[in-house]
Order: C-alpha cells, then structure tokens, then sequence
C-alpha cells in the first residue's frame, strides 16, 4: 500500500534507538526525508550509520540533529535546523524520553518532576512550536508515541504513567484545536515492545515481586494473548499509518498496539 509519505519531511524525535528508530527506518523506506532527533551523541551517530546502511540511496533524505528536547529552547533550535536541512516538516512523530520505573515505596518528589521532564515536556517542546508552524501551512500530522501505562496504572511506572496520560490528553485536545488547521494529532499506545528498555521493565518487576527475572518473563509470555512482546517494527507500522494520507480523517485517536492485553472499549 502507497502511504503518500514520498518526499514528506518527517522528524522522529528519539529516532536513536528503539520504536523510533524502527519508524525512521520505516519511513525512509517509505522514500521520506528524514531527521532523527536524539540526547546521546553517539548513539545518534550509531543510528544514522545504521539507517544509512539499512536504506541504500538515502543519500540527502537523512539528517540527525543532537538536541536535549527537556530544554525548549534546544528543542526550537533543532526544529529550525531540521527545517533549515530538509524543510518544512509534514510529520512529527515523538517518541524521545521515558520515565524511570520505581518501586512505590522508593518514590521522592523529584521523581515525578523528572517523569514529566523526561516524558511529557521533552514532546511538548517539540510539538508546541511544530503544530503552531503546520497550522501556518494548513497541513501537517503528529504522532505522540505514549504508552499502555497512561491508562493501566502500573506500580513500578506511576510518574511515567501519569506523564503518559497527561499527553494523551493533549494529543485529543491539539486534535480538536487544530484540525480545523489541517493538522491532525494522534496517539499510539505500545504495550510490552521489545526494546532495549524492556530489560529495565523485567527486572523492576522482579524486585518488586521479589521473584526471579525469568519467571517474570515466563509469567509475561503466558498473559500475552500473542505469546510475545510487540517487534518495535510492528508499532512503526501503526504509527506510520496514522501519519499517512491514507488516515486523512483519523484525528484525536489513541491507538493501542498491545497485542490484546488489555481488552477495553
């Protein structure tokens, strides 16, 4: 299926590593220009290396930018730099930052600032001046990549899911604001994703359980309907569909690729 990306600038916040890597390399296939934003310099020049190796003939299509996105100054700056590079940019997919998990009882209060600083602010400094730029365009489309945690509390994730739910929040409310604009604004919700943060969800849950890693996973792959986590491929599907023209009166949605775990309406 043509997604209509061709050509489209697209920049993936947290394009370094994991599901936001796996969507920059999906839309590059797609033959999108594509910027990959991220904190770790080296490890942003190890994703570029990978892309570029991966998508042969992506000579001009592909750029990364180093940009702490807590700061929103720095997150202003890359977007000027992005579009300085590659152009206007028709699709922001933020996927940058995640909130430690912690145990209940081992929670401070900086723990909390921290879980919004690294979760929620890290998108909307990106996002606010993006949205504000599409709308000027009348077009554009944003993917906020959340998490199952916004909705499902978990005891080891509570700052992270309360950052979470507050960006599902605005995703529906941006929707409602600029659609008329001609920007729509999504939200994916990935379940248990095989990412090299799902090692840190295991032995969290572990020492809380006050059981062994391995029964941890044993436990998981017995729950999960599919009997698996989610491939960070299979949500970069997801996401780019909902950036896709082929999702042209898809706004406001908040889509969960979790396999079935938790079935709601």
């Amino acid at each position: 299926m043509d997604l209509g990306l061709q050509d489209g600038h697209v920049i993936v916040t947290g394009g370094s590593r994991g599901i936001g890597l796996a969507c920059a390399a999906l839309f590059l296939g797609e033959a999108a220009r594509v910027t990959i934003v991220a904190r770790d310099a080296d490890r942003l020049r190890a994703a570029r290396e990978e892309l570029a190796r991966g998508r042969g003939g992506c000579e001009g299509r592909l750029a990364a930018i180093q940009a702490d996105l807590r700061d929103a100054a720095a997150a202003a700056a890359a977007l000027d730099q992005a579009e300085a590079g590659l152009g206007p940019v028709d699709v922001l997919v933020n996927a940058a930052g995640a909130a430690r998990r912690t145990a209940p009882e081992h929670l401070a209060i900086a723990d909390w600032h921290d879980a919004m600083d690294s979760k929620y602010f890290s998108y909307l400094h990106m996002l606010d001046p993006a949205i504000k730029r599409m709308a000027a365009r009348g077009k554009g489309a944003i993917v906020n990549i959340v998490g199952t945690g916004g909705k499902v509390a978990s005891p080891v994730h509570l700052p992270g899911g309360a950052a979470n739910a507050a960006l599902m929040l605005v995703s529906a409310g941006l929707a409602a604001a600029y659609g008329q604009h001609g920007v729509r604004v999504n939200a994916v919700n990935p379940g248990v994703t095989d990412t090299g943060r799902f090692g840190a969800y295991v032995a969290a849950e572990a020492a809380r359980a006050g059981t062994s890693e391995a029964e941890v996973l044993q436990d998981l792959r017995r729950r999960l309907p599919q009997g698996r986590p989610a491939r960070p491929e299979e949500v970069a599907g997801a996401v780019a569909f909902l950036a896709s023209s082929r999702a042209s009166y898809i706004n406001g949605a908040i889509l969960t690729v979790d396999g079935g775990l938790t079935p709601m309406i």
